[in-house]
């Protein structure tokens, strides 16, 4: 059983991706106990980003990333 696996099996969700159509998002967190809004630009070169705190990955539309993430 690899990390991923493990992780899954122990009643821990996979980071949720979001497609989003700007460079410029910001994520809350969701729920009462979640966390700040933070806000995060995505790079060009890599289209996507993640956020520090709950690792929510924001993939832009259309990017390199969004085509990865379509073949997975």
């Amino acid at each position: 059983m690899n990390g991923d696996q493990s992780r899954l099996s122990a009643g821990h969700e996979p980071p949720e991706t979001e497609i989003v159509h700007t460079v410029r998002v910001s994520c809350e967190g969701g729920g009462v106990l979640g966390h700040p809004r933070v806000w995060y630009s995505i790079p060009e070169d890599k289209g996507w980003v993640e956020c520090g705190y709950c690792d929510k990955k924001f993939i832009l539309a259309g990017s390199a990333a969004d085509t990865e993430d379509k073949r997975s």
